[in-house]
């Protein structure tokens, strides 16, 4: 209950805040109460219907006794019931909102999906799954764009790297991490043959300036003549650029942008992100989590989701989820696998609790 009034009350105070024109002035200032009046909405929605329900609780154990007859009594009573059934289920909901949550949920998004093993099947696959993400992210009407990709002569990529903005994007395809299983027949396969290959798929929360600090002298940044597929020149003049950390020895690439400044951008966008994971991971080791347990090794033996061309079927090896709507999947819509996964997350931590371990 104090939860709920104490959320109330910064919200509102957020957005009194965000009412004043003065605010405006302050584009810095602006910005961060704005975020945080976004982060906090859904527990404050959650805090009001919270707080009704108790009031309704209330006002129905009071007329109980007032009641003129046991048939009344009894009404009040359900009401009484079915008020404290609420309170507990938004009370449980306003916990996992605003204790339990990731705390990177509310970030955009920097996926990485590279051609595993299958050689051109793999690229191609790549390049379904890059769609698939794009789609999905329209339908959710999030904002996305391509941030580096190496193009691979027969379609698809060898690699691409992918920036999606939204409403808590992170939190939506952040379970994406890990290798994608394709099964299907290649058209290059004359005897009708069904092959596997893979690609594998790392999820990485943007990182902000705050966050990562780089010191100019850990980089070495290497200009050169961006290329495209078979060696095609995409522009005349350097403006691809290489940037190397030289403590982790991470290594980015991008040539999408006309412009060095731009791509030099993206690149330290990518960079900035990868050193957040990799300090996130450092930190929580023992789980196993992000990039590097989500990419895995890239073979066709390690999967986490696994599309299944001929039978039409989309299998989730994760959750146990099956869909035999594999089109509408590629298509993006793929809220049937998100919302199981995030339930299994949700699961998972409650278990944790329950057992005195860290969720």
């Amino acid at each position: 209950m104090k939860l709920a009034e104490e959320t109330l009350g910064r919200y509102d105070a957020l957005t009194q805040e965000l009412s004043d024109p003065n605010i405006f002035g302050d584009q810095r200032r602006y910005a961060g109460v704005a975020k945080e009046h976004a982060r906090m909405r859904r527990g404050a929605e959650l805090s009001r219907e919270l707080l009704t329900a108790v009031g309704a609780e209330r006002d129905a154990r009071e007329l109980i006794p007032q009641a003129e007859n046991a048939e009344e009594r009894e009404f009040f009573a359900a009401e009484a019931r079915d008020a404290e059934e609420r309170i507990e289920d938004l009370s449980e909901r306003i916990r996992a909102e605003l204790i339990d949550r990731d705390p990177n949920d509310d970030k955009d998004v920097i996926i990485e999906i590279r051609g595993g093993a299958g050689g051109d099947e793999a690229a191609l696959f790549a390049g379904e799954l890059h769609d698939m993400y794009t789609r999905y992210a329209d339908r959710l009407g999030f904002k996305h764009r391509t941030l580096s990709s190496s193009p691979a002569e027969v379609g698809g990529y060898k690699e691409v790297a992918l920036e999606i903005s939204g409403d808590r994007a992170y939190s939506v395809f952040k379970h994406e991490g890990g290798t994608h299983r394709v099964q299907r027949v290649p058209k290059t396969e004359s005897q009708g043959r069904i092959h596997t290959s893979t690609a594998t798929v790392a999820v990485l929360p943007e990182a902000e300036d705050v966050e990562v600090q780089i010191s100019p002298g850990d980089l070495e940044v290497d200009v050169y003549r961006s290329s495209g597929p078979g060696g095609q020149s995409v522009n005349t003049t350097d403006s691809a650029v290489r940037i190397t950390h030289k403590p982790t020895g991470l290594v980015v690439t991008c040539q999408n942008e006309k412009s060095q400044l731009q791509n030099k951008e993206q690149a330290m966008r990518i960079l900035k992100s990868r050193l957040l994971e990799r300090e996130m991971r450092e930190r929580a080791e023992q789980e196993g989590a992000l990039r590097q347990a989500q990419v895995g090794t890239g073979d066709r033996s390690a999967k986490v989701r696994t599309y299944n061309f001929p039978q039409g079927r989309i299998t989730d090896h994760r959750v146990g989820v099956t869909s035999h709507n594999l089109e509408a999947t590629l298509g993006g819509e793929l809220e049937e696998f998100t919302h199981a996964l995030a339930a299994k997350e949700r699961a998972e931590k409650l278990a944790a609790e329950a057992a005195g371990t860290p969720g």
